[in-house]
């Protein structure tokens, strides 16, 4: 069965964005030997992009042409009158069904893209697997937080940790049993 992973940078004090949802400091972030921490390879093994609507309007509104092409890629969204366009395909109901399908098909594993409401909400629902989670030395104070809310308490099994030399620290987490 595929997996839902979310792989995300968070600041120290737990924001993924800016108020805004300005995501520019993690280019800021030291990083002296020019790492992608992962990335490339984690999105080879991905085939499936999923993510909340404001952080695909936040990707549409940025100078840089849509990042997942190649990828089928599915939107969350409360808005109903939504057509899907070349990128996405929207979806305004039904989540758990659909995300709990989708893991049952054939294919790579799915990246839960985020922003905040979305992660709570799949969190939440028990949708997600593994938590891939970059911890940048940076203390943002205002900003969209990784949850929205408390979620219930849960202890995950931690299965990997790596430092990087600009102080970036990467937890990579098991949730068993999930919340349900």
């Amino acid at each position: 069965m595929r997996k839902v992973k979310l792989y995300i940078a968070s600041s120290l004090d737990g924001k993924i964005a800016k108020p805004d949802g300005d995501i520019k400091w993690l280019e800021d972030t030291p990083n002296p030997e020019k790492s992608d921490f992962g990335y490339s390879d984690f999105v080879n093994g991905v085939d499936t992009v999923l993510m909340g609507n404001k952080t695909y309007q936040e990707i549409l509104g940025g100078d840089l042409p849509f990042p997942y092409i190649g990828k089928q890629c599915y939107v969350f969204t409360r808005n109903t009158g939504l057509d899907n366009d070349k990128h996405v395909q929207f979806i305004s109901s039904g989540i758990e069904e659909f995300v709990t399908e989708l893991k049952s098909k054939e294919g790579a594993d799915i990246w839960l893209v985020g922003g905040g409401q979305i992660n709570q909400a799949f969190l939440e629902a028990g949708l997600v697997d593994e938590i891939r989670i970059f911890i940048m030395p940076i203390l943002l104070g205002e900003g969209i937080p990784l949850v929205n809310k408390a979620l219930p308490e849960k202890y995950l099994q931690l299965k990997h940790v790596k430092t990087y030399p600009g102080g970036a620290v990467e937890l990579v987490y098991g949730i068993p049993g999930l919340f349900r």
